[in-house]
Protein backbone atom coordinates (compact mmCIF):
# COMPACT_ATOMS: atom_id res chain seq x y z
CA UNK A 1 0.00 0.00 0.00
CA UNK A 2 2.85 2.31 0.60
CA UNK A 3 4.07 2.28 -3.03
CA UNK A 4 0.45 3.56 -3.83
CA UNK A 5 0.49 6.49 -1.81
CA UNK A 6 4.34 7.37 -2.61
CA UNK A 7 2.45 7.14 -6.23
CA UNK A 8 0.42 9.58 -5.35
CA UNK A 9 2.90 11.88 -3.73
CA UNK A 10 4.82 11.83 -6.82
CA UNK A 11 1.57 13.29 -8.65
CA UNK A 12 1.36 16.26 -6.44
CA UNK A 13 2.64 19.67 -8.46
CA UNK A 14 5.24 21.19 -6.95
CA UNK A 15 7.12 17.88 -5.51
CA UNK A 16 10.60 17.25 -7.71
CA UNK A 17 12.47 14.37 -6.67
CA UNK A 18 14.31 16.47 -4.38
CA UNK A 19 11.30 17.29 -2.28
CA UNK A 20 10.01 13.53 -2.32
CA UNK A 21 13.62 12.34 -1.26
CA UNK A 22 13.02 14.95 1.66
CA UNK A 23 9.70 13.54 2.21
CA UNK A 24 10.86 10.28 2.04
CA UNK A 25 13.60 11.26 5.03
CA UNK A 26 10.69 12.23 7.35
CA UNK A 27 8.55 9.32 7.01
CA UNK A 28 12.02 7.30 7.81
CA UNK A 29 12.74 9.77 10.64
CA UNK A 30 9.41 9.14 12.32
CA UNK A 31 8.44 5.85 11.18
CA UNK A 32 5.22 6.85 9.15
CA UNK A 33 4.29 5.79 5.93
CA UNK A 34 3.16 7.71 3.59
CA UNK A 35 -0.32 7.46 3.93
CA UNK A 36 -0.15 8.69 7.16
CA UNK A 37 1.74 11.78 6.21
CA UNK A 38 -0.86 12.29 3.59
CA UNK A 39 -3.22 13.02 6.73
CA UNK A 40 -0.69 15.19 8.84
CA UNK A 41 -1.90 18.52 9.32
CA UNK A 42 -0.10 21.60 7.05
CA UNK A 43 1.39 22.99 10.37
CA UNK A 44 3.00 19.70 11.32
CA UNK A 45 4.48 19.02 7.76
CA UNK A 46 5.94 22.60 7.59
CA UNK A 47 7.21 21.90 10.77
CA UNK A 48 9.51 19.86 9.28
CA UNK A 49 10.10 20.56 5.93
CA UNK A 50 11.32 23.86 4.38
CA UNK A 51 9.29 24.51 1.83
CA UNK A 52 7.98 27.52 0.09
CA UNK A 53 4.38 29.19 0.67
CA UNK A 54 3.65 28.57 -3.04
CA UNK A 55 4.67 24.82 -2.28
CA UNK A 56 2.28 24.29 0.62
CA UNK A 57 -0.48 25.80 -1.19
CA UNK A 58 -0.12 23.31 -3.91
CA UNK A 59 -0.10 20.54 -1.57
CA UNK A 60 -3.13 21.27 0.02
CA UNK A 61 -4.86 21.79 -3.19
CA UNK A 62 -3.91 18.94 -4.25
CA UNK A 63 -4.77 16.35 -1.11
CA UNK A 64 -8.56 18.61 -1.16
CA UNK A 65 -8.58 17.75 -4.92
CA UNK A 66 -8.24 13.43 -3.40
CA UNK A 67 -9.88 13.95 -0.48
CA UNK A 68 -8.66 12.19 2.91
CA UNK A 69 -8.87 8.36 1.45
CA UNK A 70 -7.83 8.57 -2.38
CA UNK A 71 -8.44 6.45 -4.82
CA UNK A 72 -4.88 5.12 -6.28
CA UNK A 73 -4.26 3.25 -9.12
CA UNK A 74 -0.72 2.91 -9.72
CA UNK A 75 0.31 2.31 -13.48
CA UNK A 76 1.42 -0.90 -14.18
CA UNK A 77 4.34 0.67 -16.30
CA UNK A 78 5.79 2.46 -13.42
CA UNK A 79 8.54 1.86 -11.65
CA UNK A 80 9.46 3.83 -8.27
CA UNK A 81 11.73 4.02 -5.77
CA UNK A 82 12.08 1.56 -3.56
CA UNK A 83 10.53 -1.25 -6.14
CA UNK A 84 12.95 -4.56 -6.45
CA UNK A 85 13.80 -3.41 -9.88
CA UNK A 86 14.27 0.44 -8.68
CA UNK A 87 18.12 0.98 -9.93
CA UNK A 88 19.47 2.19 -6.56
CA UNK A 89 22.29 4.12 -8.77
CA UNK A 90 19.41 6.47 -9.56
CA UNK A 91 19.54 7.84 -5.53
CA UNK A 92 23.26 8.85 -6.59
CA UNK A 93 22.58 11.01 -9.08
CA UNK A 94 22.22 14.85 -7.96
CA UNK A 95 18.47 14.94 -9.41
CA UNK A 96 17.29 11.25 -9.18
CA UNK A 97 14.09 10.51 -11.40
CA UNK A 98 10.90 11.01 -9.26
CA UNK A 99 10.25 7.69 -11.16
CA UNK A 100 10.44 5.69 -14.28
CA UNK A 101 7.59 4.78 -16.94
CA UNK A 102 8.89 1.93 -19.14
CA UNK A 103 7.22 0.29 -22.04
CA UNK A 104 8.56 -3.48 -23.51
CA UNK A 105 10.03 -6.13 -21.79
CA UNK A 106 10.30 -5.93 -18.33
CA UNK A 107 12.42 -8.68 -17.42
CA UNK A 108 15.41 -6.16 -18.78
CA UNK A 109 14.26 -3.90 -15.37
CA UNK A 110 16.59 -6.82 -13.51
CA UNK A 111 19.39 -6.23 -15.77
CA UNK A 112 19.76 -2.79 -15.50
CA UNK A 113 18.92 -2.53 -11.74
CA UNK A 114 22.55 -4.50 -11.52
CA UNK A 115 23.98 -1.79 -14.34
CA UNK A 116 24.68 -4.81 -16.41
CA UNK A 117 24.08 -3.15 -19.71
CA UNK A 118 26.75 -1.09 -22.51
CA UNK A 119 25.48 2.85 -23.14
CA UNK A 120 26.49 4.00 -26.68
CA UNK A 121 26.13 7.76 -27.59
CA UNK A 122 27.24 10.20 -30.21
CA UNK A 123 25.91 12.97 -32.60
CA UNK A 124 23.08 13.28 -34.55
CA UNK A 125 24.78 14.46 -37.47
CA UNK A 126 27.23 11.44 -37.57
CA UNK A 127 29.50 10.64 -40.66
CA UNK A 128 29.23 7.08 -42.20
CA UNK A 129 31.85 6.04 -40.91
CA UNK A 130 30.48 6.98 -37.65
CA UNK A 131 27.18 5.26 -38.18
CA UNK A 132 29.25 1.98 -39.58
CA UNK A 133 30.99 2.25 -36.20
CA UNK A 134 28.12 2.61 -34.25
CA UNK A 135 25.89 -0.55 -35.91
CA UNK A 136 28.93 -3.07 -35.38
CA UNK A 137 29.01 -2.39 -31.62
CA UNK A 138 25.90 -2.73 -31.39
CA UNK A 139 25.56 -5.82 -33.42
CA UNK A 140 28.75 -7.33 -31.53
CA UNK A 141 27.61 -6.76 -28.13
CA UNK A 142 24.23 -8.32 -28.72
CA UNK A 143 26.21 -11.10 -29.93
CA UNK A 144 27.84 -10.95 -26.60
CA UNK A 145 24.34 -11.39 -24.67
CA UNK A 146 24.90 -7.03 -23.44
CA UNK A 147 21.89 -4.80 -23.74
CA UNK A 148 22.80 -2.07 -25.61
CA UNK A 149 21.36 1.46 -23.72
CA UNK A 150 21.07 4.41 -25.75
CA UNK A 151 18.62 7.52 -26.73
CA UNK A 152 17.00 6.78 -29.85
CA UNK A 153 18.27 10.16 -31.40
CA UNK A 154 18.97 10.13 -35.10
CA UNK A 155 22.40 9.37 -35.56
CA UNK A 156 25.12 7.32 -33.59
CA UNK A 157 21.94 6.94 -31.34
CA UNK A 158 19.48 4.72 -33.67
CA UNK A 159 22.67 3.35 -35.16
CA UNK A 160 23.67 1.42 -32.08
CA UNK A 161 20.24 0.33 -31.52
CA UNK A 162 19.59 -0.78 -35.25
CA UNK A 163 23.17 -2.66 -35.09
CA UNK A 164 21.80 -4.56 -31.34
CA UNK A 165 18.58 -5.34 -33.00
CA UNK A 166 20.45 -7.22 -36.17
CA UNK A 167 22.20 -9.21 -33.42
CA UNK A 168 19.28 -10.23 -32.47
CA UNK A 169 20.06 -8.17 -28.68
CA UNK A 170 17.75 -6.70 -26.30
CA UNK A 171 17.98 -2.26 -26.96
CA UNK A 172 17.11 -0.43 -24.24
CA UNK A 173 16.39 3.23 -25.35
CA UNK A 174 15.94 6.30 -23.11
CA UNK A 175 13.73 9.24 -24.09
CA UNK A 176 13.71 12.36 -23.57
CA UNK A 177 9.64 12.40 -24.48
CA UNK A 178 7.47 10.83 -22.76
CA UNK A 179 6.31 6.80 -23.40
CA UNK A 180 3.64 7.93 -26.10
CA UNK A 181 5.43 10.49 -28.29
CA UNK A 182 8.06 9.90 -30.69
CA UNK A 183 11.02 11.70 -31.56
CA UNK A 184 12.23 12.67 -34.74
CA UNK A 185 8.57 11.40 -35.80
CA UNK A 186 9.83 9.45 -38.56
CA UNK A 187 11.38 6.97 -36.10
CA UNK A 188 7.13 5.65 -35.07
CA UNK A 189 8.16 2.07 -36.85
CA UNK A 190 11.89 2.27 -34.99
CA UNK A 191 10.39 2.61 -31.78
CA UNK A 192 7.84 0.80 -31.68
CA UNK A 193 10.23 -2.28 -32.55
CA UNK A 194 12.41 -1.07 -29.64
CA UNK A 195 9.63 -1.51 -27.30
CA UNK A 196 8.29 -4.89 -28.68
CA UNK A 197 12.09 -6.10 -28.77
CA UNK A 198 13.67 -4.26 -25.94
CA UNK A 199 12.60 -1.42 -23.90
CA UNK A 200 11.58 1.91 -23.59
CA UNK A 201 12.08 4.40 -20.34
CA UNK A 202 10.74 7.63 -19.52
CA UNK A 203 10.77 9.47 -16.41
CA UNK A 204 8.50 11.87 -17.85
CA UNK A 205 4.79 11.47 -17.45
CA UNK A 206 2.35 10.91 -20.23
CA UNK A 207 0.94 14.13 -21.60
CA UNK A 208 4.02 15.89 -20.93
CA UNK A 209 5.25 18.67 -23.52
CA UNK A 210 8.33 18.29 -25.15
CA UNK A 211 11.19 19.97 -23.27
CA UNK A 212 14.68 20.40 -25.33
CA UNK A 213 16.22 20.59 -21.37
CA UNK A 214 14.53 17.18 -21.04
CA UNK A 215 17.00 15.50 -23.73
CA UNK A 216 19.73 17.00 -21.76
CA UNK A 217 18.27 15.41 -18.88
CA UNK A 218 17.69 11.92 -20.20
CA UNK A 219 21.89 11.49 -20.05
CA UNK A 220 22.32 10.99 -16.58
CA UNK A 221 19.81 7.92 -16.90
CA UNK A 222 21.71 6.05 -19.76
CA UNK A 223 24.67 6.51 -17.61
CA UNK A 224 23.50 5.75 -14.76
CA UNK A 225 22.17 2.33 -16.02
CA UNK A 226 25.48 1.45 -17.44
CA UNK A 227 28.19 -1.09 -16.98
CA UNK A 228 30.62 1.12 -19.70
CA UNK A 229 29.82 4.68 -21.73
CA UNK A 230 31.07 4.27 -25.52
CA UNK A 231 31.48 8.05 -27.36
CA UNK A 232 31.65 7.28 -31.14
CA UNK A 233 31.33 10.96 -32.20
CA UNK A 234 30.28 14.03 -31.24
CA UNK A 235 31.42 17.42 -31.91
CA UNK A 236 32.77 20.10 -29.29
CA UNK A 237 29.16 21.07 -28.17
CA UNK A 238 27.22 17.80 -27.88
CA UNK A 239 25.24 15.63 -25.30
CA UNK A 240 27.32 13.16 -25.82
CA UNK A 241 30.30 14.74 -23.93
CA UNK A 242 27.41 15.74 -20.59
CA UNK A 243 26.87 12.20 -20.61
CA UNK A 244 30.86 11.65 -20.57
CA UNK A 245 30.68 14.03 -17.16
CA UNK A 246 27.81 12.28 -15.40
CA UNK A 247 30.32 8.71 -16.35
CA UNK A 248 33.50 10.40 -14.44
CA UNK A 249 31.12 11.07 -11.37
CA UNK A 250 29.61 7.99 -11.53
CA UNK A 251 33.09 6.11 -11.99
CA UNK A 252 31.41 4.54 -15.23
CA UNK A 253 34.21 3.69 -17.51
CA UNK A 254 34.17 5.92 -20.92
CA UNK A 255 35.59 4.25 -24.01
CA UNK A 256 36.12 6.37 -27.46
CA UNK A 257 36.08 5.86 -30.78
CA UNK A 258 39.29 7.74 -32.52
CA UNK A 259 38.21 10.45 -35.32
CA UNK A 260 38.89 12.25 -37.93
CA UNK A 261 40.95 15.18 -36.61
CA UNK A 262 39.76 17.38 -39.48
CA UNK A 263 36.30 16.53 -39.15
CA UNK A 264 34.16 19.09 -36.69
CA UNK A 265 31.85 16.31 -35.60
CA UNK A 266 34.95 13.96 -34.00
CA UNK A 267 36.83 17.33 -32.31
CA UNK A 268 34.65 16.72 -28.72
CA UNK A 269 35.07 13.03 -28.70
CA UNK A 270 38.53 12.95 -29.57
CA UNK A 271 39.11 15.74 -27.03
CA UNK A 272 38.01 13.12 -24.53
CA UNK A 273 41.26 10.96 -24.88
CA UNK A 274 42.98 13.90 -22.94
CA UNK A 275 40.80 12.62 -19.80
CA UNK A 276 41.83 8.94 -19.54
CA UNK A 277 38.97 7.86 -21.53
CA UNK A 278 40.46 4.61 -23.51
CA UNK A 279 39.73 4.07 -27.09
CA UNK A 280 38.43 1.86 -28.78
CA UNK A 281 39.93 0.80 -32.09
CA UNK A 282 37.49 -2.49 -32.63
CA UNK A 283 34.15 -3.17 -31.23
CA UNK A 284 36.23 -6.86 -30.43
CA UNK A 285 38.19 -4.92 -27.98
CA UNK A 286 34.98 -3.62 -25.65
CA UNK A 287 33.53 -7.04 -26.19
CA UNK A 288 36.67 -8.77 -25.21
CA UNK A 289 37.01 -6.49 -22.18
CA UNK A 290 33.66 -7.07 -20.69
CA UNK A 291 33.10 -10.75 -21.77
CA UNK A 292 30.07 -12.26 -21.48
CA UNK A 293 26.94 -10.42 -20.98
CA UNK A 294 23.82 -11.35 -18.91
CA UNK A 295 21.70 -12.34 -22.00
CA UNK A 296 24.04 -14.85 -22.91
CA UNK A 297 21.22 -17.87 -23.71
CA UNK A 298 21.36 -21.70 -23.69
CA UNK A 299 20.54 -21.33 -27.67
CA UNK A 300 23.88 -19.74 -27.26
CA UNK A 301 26.04 -22.33 -26.12
CA UNK A 302 24.08 -24.60 -28.28
CA UNK A 303 25.54 -22.66 -31.12
CA UNK A 304 28.76 -22.04 -29.87
CA UNK A 305 29.11 -26.35 -28.87
CA UNK A 306 28.00 -26.44 -33.01
CA UNK A 307 30.55 -24.13 -33.95
CA UNK A 308 33.48 -25.72 -31.97
CA UNK A 309 32.74 -29.37 -33.59
CA UNK A 310 32.96 -27.37 -36.66
CA UNK A 311 36.28 -26.75 -36.07
CA UNK A 312 37.58 -29.86 -35.54
CA UNK A 313 41.11 -29.71 -35.68
CA UNK A 314 41.14 -26.12 -37.20
CA UNK A 315 39.52 -24.07 -39.82
CA UNK A 316 39.64 -20.99 -41.67
CA UNK A 317 36.67 -18.37 -41.34
CA UNK A 318 35.87 -19.53 -45.44
CA UNK A 319 35.79 -23.06 -44.15
CA UNK A 320 33.33 -22.04 -41.27
CA UNK A 321 31.18 -20.28 -43.63
CA UNK A 322 30.53 -23.31 -45.65
CA UNK A 323 30.10 -25.83 -43.09
CA UNK A 324 27.56 -23.75 -41.14
CA UNK A 325 25.96 -21.87 -43.74
CA UNK A 326 26.44 -18.04 -41.44
CA UNK A 327 27.41 -14.53 -42.09
CA UNK A 328 30.82 -13.92 -42.01
CA UNK A 329 29.90 -10.95 -39.36
CA UNK A 330 28.06 -13.64 -37.12
CA UNK A 331 30.61 -16.42 -37.26
CA UNK A 332 33.60 -13.38 -36.41
CA UNK A 333 31.30 -12.19 -33.09
CA UNK A 334 30.83 -16.37 -31.68
CA UNK A 335 34.25 -16.96 -32.35
CA UNK A 336 35.06 -14.02 -30.87
CA UNK A 337 33.25 -15.15 -27.59
CA UNK A 338 34.80 -18.62 -27.25
CA UNK A 339 38.48 -16.70 -27.25
CA UNK A 340 37.48 -14.16 -25.17
CA UNK A 341 36.68 -17.60 -22.74
CA UNK A 342 39.66 -18.80 -23.44
CA UNK A 343 38.40 -21.94 -25.65
CA UNK A 344 39.54 -20.51 -29.17
CA UNK A 345 42.69 -19.17 -30.25
CA UNK A 346 43.40 -17.45 -33.64
CA UNK A 347 47.08 -17.88 -35.58
CA UNK A 348 48.01 -16.17 -38.30
CA UNK A 349 46.09 -16.06 -41.61
CA UNK A 350 42.64 -16.13 -39.07
CA UNK A 351 42.97 -19.88 -38.53
CA UNK A 352 41.11 -21.04 -35.77
CA UNK A 353 41.91 -23.66 -33.18
CA UNK A 354 40.96 -24.99 -30.14
CA UNK A 355 43.27 -23.92 -26.89
CA UNK A 356 45.45 -26.41 -25.85
CA UNK A 357 44.63 -26.99 -21.84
Amino acid sequence: MDRGWWWLWSQCPGLGSARLRALRSVARQYSVGPGELWSWPVQRLCSVLSWPQSCWLSVERFRREHGKAPQINVPENVLLPGDQCWPQVMDRLDRPPVLLHYSGDSSLLDVLQQQQAVAVVGTRAASAHGVAVAEDLGRTLASMGWPVISGLAEGIDAAAHRGCLDGGGRPVAVLGTSLERVYPRHHETFQAEVSRKGLLLSELSPGTAMNRGSFVERNRLIVALAKALVVVECPERSGALISARFAAQLQCPVWVVPGDARRWSSQGSNALLRNQASPLLEASELAEHLGAGPLMSASTTIAHDALLNAIGDGASIETLQGRLGETVDHLFSQLLILECEGQLVCEAGHLWRRRKL
